[in-house]
């Protein structure tokens, strides 16, 4: 019994060990990012951006704004809802009276191509873009002048299939909302960061993929992205697969967050994390290392419990909570955000991502815009029939 809590508490120090050097990584991999990328301005082809929008999002209006006014030569944006009575049909009509500048369209139409209702209504969508490369963002994205200038010039290389972004996450809400964007700027950005700089990426991410229109049709286009939750992800996998390349911007997008409730907010995270669990099974099941305030209290208790080096437990947790603070202030001065009052919420924060990361493993059950789905170790998802009353 001595011994395996010995050995028990040798490899929990091991893991704070480790975590701590992933923390400090990450840190130097967010000093180094160079967010401001040069733009050619000899390559600069017409573009379609589609936007699938479904339901009122937070600041709904000024989002979609920001993607009709950009300074570039020629570019078409695409409106898709599935219901002529969703309201965001309104706020489309509207911009398309305050833009008659700019070539907008807006698609309504409820065919469906799979249990991924977005990427459906991308396929809808997909038959009203003139233009050969093609950009796609989420409702809840917000972007200035400079964007498709920006995300573009990457395809200047003839091997870039694919080109992602960033995002970074402002809140509109209350405590919920903060916690949100915290765990976008702090925990998800920095560790794309660390992947991008060990591996070439093979992913995408909602907030931008900017595609070539035959890359697309190649890997079988929106029809086939539909049978997947991480269409995304796929997106970015696919073309990979194909031998195109997919290159991470220095454009880094703003994500504009209102999350109502803890429930909702919980609900987002595990979705997002059982996503994960199924497209990068072995990177989820070893990203706990991410959350060092809670490996630091456990391994605390194990030393505790093992010798009662009252000195030790303290530094563990110490340099946990000392490290995600430079994180934290780190990310912020990287991203220019202003100051909000989190940093006090750090370790609750991590604490509360290491929940979420340990409810992933239960159960592969999503709910997502109102329905259930299950998520297929490939990715794949079957809606489950809600019970009627």
């Amino acid at each position: 019994m001595v011994f395996a809590l010995y050995v028990l508490m040798l490899l929990t120090v091991a893991t704070n060990v480790a975590s701590a050097a992933y923390v400090m990584t990450a840190i130097r991999s967010v000093v180094a990012f160079q967010r401001h990328a040069k733009v050619s301005e000899n390559f600069l082809p017409p573009v379609s951006v589609l936007k699938p929008v479904c339901g009122l999002d937070a600041g709904l209006h000024e989002n979609l704004r920001s993607f009709c006014r950009q300074n570039y030569p020629e570019y078409q944006i695409v409106f898709g809802v599935h219901d002529a009575d969703d309201p965001a049909v309104a706020v489309v009509r509207k911009l398309i009276d305050q833009c008659p500048e700019t070539d907008i369209v807006l698609v309504i139409q409820n065919n469906t191509a799979g249990a991924n209702l977005k990427a459906g209504n991308l396929e809808n969508m997909y038959r009203a873009a003139k233009h050969d490369y093609l950009i796609i963002a989420d409702s809840d994205m917000r972007v200035d002048e400079r964007y498709i200038r920006t995300v573009v010039a990457p395809f200047e290389d003839a091997k870039i299939g694919v080109v992602t972004c960033l995002y970074k996450g402002t809140s509109r809400g209350g405590f919920p909302s903060i916690l949100s964007s915290m765990f976008i700027n702090e925990w998800f950005l920095p560790s794309v960061l660390v992947s991008a700089g060990l591996r070439e990426i093979r992913f995408c991410f909602g907030a931008t993929m900017a595609v070539r229109r035959h890359v697309l049709d190649m890997i079988g286009g929106f029809k086939l992205l539909s049978q997947y939750l991480a269409d995304d992800h796929m997106l970015g996998r696919l073309a990979s697969d194909h031998g195109f390349k997919v290159a991470l911007s220095g454009y880094v997008v703003e994500n504009v967050i209102f999350e109502k409730s803890l429930k909702s907010l919980f609900q987002h995270e595990l979705r997002w994390s059982r996503t994960v669990r199924a497209v990068e099974p072995l990177g989820h099941a070893f990203s706990f290392i991410m959350y060092g305030v809670p490996l630091a209290f456990f391994g605390a208790l194990m030393v505790d419990v093992t010798y009662d080096w009252d000195f030790f437990e303290v530094a563990l947790i110490a340099l946990a909570v000392t490290l995600r603070v430079w994180m934290h202030k780190a990310v912020r001065k990287k991203l220019e955000l202003p100051r909000d009052g989190s940093l006090w919420l750090v370790p609750l924060r991590d604490m509360l991502s290491f929940v979420v990361w340990g409810a992933s493993f239960f159960s592969r059950q999503i709910r997502w815009r109102g329905k259930t789905f299950v998520v297929r170790p490939n990715g794949l998802i079957d809606p489950i029939k809600e019970p009627t009353a």
